[in-house]
């Protein structure tokens, strides 16, 4: 199966495209080499057509000379397009070059601990073996490259994390050649990104550009250190925008410009020589390029460096809930709700949006001014806030908008866990609801099903067949609402299904919670 990887080596994959590259020649010998070539060929004849056909008398003369004038006009508008792809790169590289890093780092790994003897004791060989050099208990050097840039002239520089992680020494080698020391000042392991310093002034640099303007076709070109081999030029496009390979902040642009082993931390420039990625991953069933590149967006990147430039850590913002995207069939069991844009809030612990009076049920539908398409975007726009703003933040609830103010809390030392409440011990009751066996809350079953939960009905049977069965719920789970209403007993449970029913609605809303994890699901009304 294909999987990610970091930058990998690339020769099998460069062997076959040298094999491939003969079989392209051939088939275009058999087209025509110049384009523009034939379109001249095609006005000559068409004008000679209408040179044979052109009647005597002048105003038609006229009016032919402004035929033609037109088509060859709108002929230049159609090749146009083409006119926009660049002839080289050179005088980009040319440019940009002399802000592009190699890294080299060192790692002193730790002696062996293994078995030290070489032949059993008494052998007739322990004394020739013996006199033999042995540095089994010295430690040695590892050393690994990557690539970097530097963003401006006293010497910061940008690199991945995984570059550098762990090094005792790094090393910065500069297009002119010269070699110089760096020094650590912060990483972000979440996106991969650390920023380095050297002790100099002066430096040629780079800097960031908008990655949200980089649209799927444009131009971009890769710098680095593939394979070792130094300040290596690659070109293609943009492939695709946002994507996401394992982080909930990650907003990769992919291009099919080539990325090898070294090639991370390098830049990822636009046509204007301005950064809108940093390359880290690819995507390889090999380990070679195969034209699927990733490289974080530079409006990423360029947040953490500054907070890793000012603090020497990051410093995210934190809103306090847990929350999940709504489904289509989640949007006709909540009042108001027209689409599944927003994100739904399944739980407030203790914390800034429990202090503001958001409530679970609640979907955050904008966000310090910005509307929120899903709960990925959510935390992509919370985790770039300043840790203390207040920001407001509008909730659709019980079919009206709310505004609220937030004050943001800080992501990184925030404890997101709340405080388990007890309900006193109730006899228990069973009851067939929605597909469900259903029980209240009893120490038996607590014990028997490791329940987490005090409060709430526990699913102890799914029938088969049922929509309950198809959204994944099974014994042991804990409904703690239903119509986004807080649920204790099972005549509780049945209250909201009548309530439901009357207002015409064919699904209900349920919060379910497994292991303390909630989720909202919504199940067909019976």
């Amino acid at each position: 199966m294909p999987m990610q990887s970091r930058q990998s080596d690339g020769a099998r994959l460069g062997f076959e495209l040298q094999l491939a590259a003969p079989r392209l020649m051939n088939k275009r010998r058999a087209a025509p080499r110049d384009p523009k070539q034939n379109m001249s060929k095609e006005f000559a004849v068409k004008s000679k057509a209408l040179a044979l056909t052109q009647p005597a008398r002048g105003q038609f003369g006229l009016l032919h000379a402004f035929v033609l004038a037109v088509g060859m006009v709108f002929a230049a508008a159609q090749m146009a397009p083409a006119q926009d792809r660049p002839a080289t790169f050179a005088d980009l590289a040319e440019k940009v070059s002399p802000s592009v890093v190699n890294i080299t780092t060192t790692t002193v790994v730790a002696a062996s601990t293994g078995p030290q003897g070489i032949v059993p004791e008494g052998s007739p060989f322990e004394d020739f073996f013996k006199n033999m050099p042995n540095d089994r208990g010295a430690p040695r050097s590892a050393t690994a490259l990557g690539s970097g840039f530097v963003i401006s002239s006293d010497g910061y520089i940008v690199t991945n994390n995984h570059v550098i992680e762990g090094a005792d020494e790094i090393q910065i080698e500069f297009f002119s050649g010269d070699t110089r020391p760096a020094t650590l000042v912060g990483t972000d392991p979440v996106v991969d990104i650390a920023l380095l310093k050297v002790d100099t002034t002066g430096l040629p640099h780079v800097n960031f550009g908008d990655s949200d303007t980089a649209r799927v076709g444009d131009w971009v070109m890769a710098m680095g250190n593939p394979l070792g081999q130094g300040f290596s030029v690659s070109a293609g496009i943009v492939s695709a925008r946002n994507r996401e390979l394992q982080g909930q902040y990650d907003d990769y642009i992919q291009t099919d410009a080539a990325i090898n082993r070294g090639n991370s931390g390098g830049p990822l420039f636009n046509m204007d020589g301005e950064v809108i990625g940093v390359n880290t991953a690819i995507l390889s069933p090999n380990g070679g390029s195969i034209g699927i590149g990733f490289s974080m967006a530079s409006n990423v990147v360029k947040s953490v460096v500054d907070q890793l430039k000012e603090f020497g850590e990051t410093r995210r913002g934190w809103l306090g809930v847990r929350i999940q995207d709504i489904t289509p069939d989640m949007v006709e069991a909540i009042v108001g709700l027209t689409s599944t844009q927003g994100a739904l809030v399944t739980d407030v612990p203790d914390g800034p949006s429990k202090d503001a009076g958001i409530l679970s049920g609640d979907v955050i539908v904008s966000f310090d001014g910005q509307e929120v398409a899903d709960t990925r975007e959510l935390v992509r726009m919370v985790g770039a806030a300043p840790v203390g703003k207040a920001v407001p933040v509008q909730v659709l609830r019980n079919g009206e908008l709310t505004d609220l103010t937030v004050t943001l809390g800080r992501r990184e030392t925030a404890e997101a866990a709340s405080a388990p409440q007890n309900a006193a011990p109730v006899e228990p009751e069973t009851k067939e609801l929605l597909g469900l066996t259903l029980s209240e809350i009893t120490p038996q079953l607590t014990e028997e099903l490791q329940l987490t939960q005090t409060e709430g009905l526990v699913i102890t049977n799914v029938a088969a067949g049922s929509d309950a069965e198809g959204k994944g719920l099974k014994a042991g789970d804990v409904i703690t609402e239903a119509g986004q209403q807080r649920v204790m007993t099972l005549s509780d449970l049945e209250d909201r299904i009548d309530e439901a029913t009357e207002a015409g609605r064919k699904s209900l809303l349920l919060l379910i919670r497994r292991g303390g994890d909630p989720r909202f699901v919504a199940l067909t009304i019976e």
